[in-house]
């Protein structure tokens, strides 16, 4: 079984699993149904691949491998275009409303009704690439001005991006944590709204906005699918994508959802030491992960309340299996699609393979021939200069 080297030992907790009703009471049907109207009715909007990769699934010895391919959406490469740009419109409802007295609608804002009042509102936020991303391109459609902060080890080819977008990015000599505090200082000094996909005390209304945006993604997924998989695999970060699928699935299946594995880079496992402590646990970045949009080591205490009651299990995967993955993609087994996805998109599938190459901790997952896994491909080609450094082989970080 599984002859696709390298093969590598991953870290492995059992959750503490708490039984509640966060996936509802975090993330109401009618949050997810009020994205799903907005972000349906904009310009571009389609559902993104989902493919079945069966050659991958037959060489590790389960009966399905489902990807759900994020790369084409919006055209900006993510998954995040569906959080960050949704957020930000909803800020901007609530401010106007608020200066205006009365209600302003998504589509009215969308559709330029209060354009002089999105001039005067300026939304900032902290982001490892896509999720700055969506926020500038949603700027751009709503006429805002928007500021966009990255630390030290993001690519100049995603600064560029935003930079495009017509974001005014700055560059901070630390990581993705103190990019964020610097967001919340200036905004909180200069009277911006800050839009993040993560919470802390106090601030959670975004947050919640960006993972309903998510849902539109996880109903795709489901309205696709007959039966619930077994399984799903899922990056880390903060928590937020992780979490929005999570609770996307409950509320779509019930009880028959599937089984939730978390995965994270070994660098930046702030979901994987959380499960040990069993509750929110912060840690240092001491090097930077190749998969960039997961390099955080602070989790969303929002996103938490749900994976603390939904995830299973907590995988953190090596750096020298990324790299192997996104060429896996790229040029697949036998008759399975070619994708082109970015580093981030691969911690699932990174992380079932290795798995199942190890029966202790496939029995642990409850992974067996029968299984039918999903997985999140959740950017596609994101910096084509780190792309075409791994496809030449060229695997360092």
């Amino acid at each position: 079984m599984n002859n696709l080297l390298p093969a590598a030992a991953l870290g492995h907790v059992a959750a503490n699993r708490k039984t509640g009703d966060a996936a509802f009471r975090v993330l109401l049907e009618h949050d997810f149904a009020t994205a799903r109207a907005e972000i349906t009715a904009w310009d571009g909007y389609a559902p993104t691949p989902f493919v079945t990769l069966a050659a991958l699934a037959k060489e590790i010895e389960v009966t399905e491998v489902l990807y759900k391919d994020e790369g084409p959406r919006f055209g900006l490469g993510s998954f995040k275009a569906l959080g960050g740009s949704y957020a930000g419109l909803r800020v901007l409802q609530r401010e106007i409303s608020k200066r205006l007295g009365h209600p302003a609608s998504l589509a009215d804002i969308r559709t330029g009704k209060y354009a002089d009042a999105c001039a005067a509102i300026t939304l900032v936020s902290a982001t490892d690439g896509n999720h700055g991303r969506s926020l500038a391109w949603g700027c751009k459609r709503f006429g805002v001005p928007c500021r966009i902060y990255i630390h030290a080890e993001v690519s100049q080819g995603r600064a560029l991006a935003m930079q495009d977008l017509g974001a005014e990015v700055i560059r901070i000599e630390g990581d993705y944590d103190a990019s964020v505090v610097l967001a919340k200082t200036e905004a909180q000094d200069n009277g911006w709204f800050v839009v993040s996909d993560t919470s802390w005390p106090g601030y959670s209304l975004p947050p919640r906005d960006v993972m309903s945006g998510y849902g539109v993604m996880t109903q795709e997924i489901c309205e696709a699918l007959e039966q619930a998989p077994t399984h799903v695999f899922l990056q880390g970060g903060v928590g937020g994508l992780a979490a929005g699928v999570v609770a996307g699935l409950r509320h779509y299946w019930g009880d028959a959802a599937p089984r939730v594995v978390i995965v994270e880079p070994a660098l930046a496992a702030c979901l994987f030491e959380s499960a040990k402590a069993g509750a929110v646990t912060n840690v240092a970045i001491a090097r930077e992960t190749l998969m960039a949009g997961l390099s955080c080591g602070a989790p969303s205490a929002l996103a938490w309340e749900i994976l603390a009651e939904e995830a299973s299990d907590f995988l953190t995967i090596p750096e020298a299996l990324v790299a192997p993955r996104v060429r896996l993609l790229a040029t697949p087994l036998g008759s399975d699609v070619a994708i082109e996805a970015g580093e981030s998109a691969i911690a699932g599938l990174a992380a079932l393979i290795a798995a199942r190459a190890d029966r202790d901790l496939s029995d642990k997952l409850g992974l067996d021939a029968q299984s039918r896994v999903l997985l999140i491909g959740s950017e596609g080609v994101t910096d084509a200069a780190i792309f075409n450094m791994i496809m030449e082989g060229r695997d360092a970080a």
